[in-house]
């Protein structure tokens, strides 16, 4: 069994299509989205998650297009607390990171963040 999803298009601030979780198996998340709203290999997904009482964004890279409105995508962060049937947003753009000289002497993360800023950075 799997999530459903309405298809109908509302719109939406960000660029991409609006899925819903279908299965979690470790880093391995597939979500579901309307036929016409599927992301491009390697996009970047978004979900919001609260654990804790914390709310925190969840990054998922699509990795393989599994047939029937579903994309298979890796997560970049550990998937606790995820369900089948949460809200995933496609960003429309891949994993971006910066260069250049504003990031001389800084670490980052897969994701572009900065590990070692200090207060007031």
């Amino acid at each position: 069994m799997t999530a459903t999803i309405n298809e109908t298009n509302e719109a939406t601030s960000a660029p991409g299509g609006t899925g819903r979780i279908a299965r979690v198996i470790g880093p391995v998340v597939d979500v579901e989205f309307p036929s016409d709203a599927m992301p491009e290999m390697y996009n970047k997904l978004e979900v919001e998650l609260e654990l804790g009482g914390e709310t925190r964004i969840l990054s998922l890279e699509v990795a393989q297009h599994i047939g029937d409105g579903m994309v298979r995508a890796i997560s970049l962060q550990p998937t606790d607390g995820l369900v089948r049937g949460a809200q995933v947003q496609d960003t429309g753009n891949p994993i971006t990171v910066p260069v250049g000289d504003a990031t001389l002497g800084h670490v980052f993360n897969t994701l572009g963040e900065c590990l070692n800023l200090k207060e007031g950075e």
